[in-house]
C-alpha cells in the first residue's frame, strides 16, 4: 500500500472529511462493481457501497494494514451484499465474463461445463443453489477468493469452504447435466 494511502487513512481516522472523500473516490467504483455482481441492482449496489464506507469509516480504528485497505473494504462490501441477499432471499448474479473453470490446484480435474450449456443456464443453475453453496461458489469462481479468504468473510473454516465449494460444484453440475431426453433438470 502506498504511503499516500496510509497518510489518507490516518487522516480519515481523525475524521478529516477531505481525506474521507479522497479515499471514497479512490475505491468507490471498484466496490460498486463487486456489490453489483452480487445484488444485480444498480441502486442497491450503490446503497451497499455507501453503507460499506460508513461502516469502514466508523471501524477504521480496527484496520491494522495486515491486508490492503481495498481488500479490507471489499470484505465489508461482500458481507453487506450477502446480508442484503439473505434478507431478501434474492437470486444472484451476473457471470458475463466468468469462465467456470476451477484454478485451485488441490482439485485433480478441471471443472468445465458442456459447450451446449448457455451462460443464462449457468446463471440460472447458480441461482438455484442453496445459500451456503451459492456464496462459496460465487466467491471462489467469480470473485477469485481463496479458501482462507472465504473462510474469514463467511466465518467458516477453510475445510468447510472447500467442502461447500465441492458440494456446490457437484450440485451445479447436476443442474447443468443433460437428461437422457435432451432436457435439463
Amino acid at each position: 500500500m502506498s504511503t499516500l494511502t496510509i497518510e489518507i487513512i490516518e487522516k480519515c481516522k481523525q475524521n478529516n472529511r477531505k481525506a474521507q472523500l479522497q479515499l471514497y473516490n479512490q475505491y468507490c467504483d471498484g466496490m460498486f462493481v463487486v456489490a453489483n455482481r452480487f445484488v444485480k441492482d444498480t441502486h442497491e449496489a450503490e446503497d451497499i457501497v455507501q453503507e460499506a464506507f460508513i461502516k469502514a469509516f466508523a471501524k477504521l480504528h480496527q484496520y491494522k494494514a495486515e491486508v490492503t485497505f481495498g481488500s479490507w473494504l471489499k470484505r465489508i462490501v461482500i458481507n453487506k451484499s450477502i446480508d442484503l441477499l439473505k434478507s431478501k432471499k434474492q437470486q444472484l448474479l451476473e457471470l458475463d465474463e466468468v469462465h467456470l473453470k476451477v484454478v485451485d490446484s488441490s482439485y485433480e480435474d478441471e471443472w468445465l461445463v458442456d459447450d451446449a450449456i448457455t451462460l443464462d443456464e449457468v446463471k440460472d443453475a447458480i441461482s438455484k443453489l442453496s445459500d451456503k453453496y451459492k456464496y462459496v461458489v460465487m466467491m471462489f469462481l467469480v470473485e477469485g477468493y481463496d479458501h482462507q479468504e472465504i473462510a474469514e468473510v463467511l466465518n467458516i473454516t477453510e475445510v468447510a469452504s472447500r467442502t461447500q465449494l465441492s458440494r456446490g460444484k457437484t450440485k451445479l453440475k447436476e443442474l447443468l447435466t443433460l437428461e437422457h431426453n435432451g432436457t435439463r433438470y
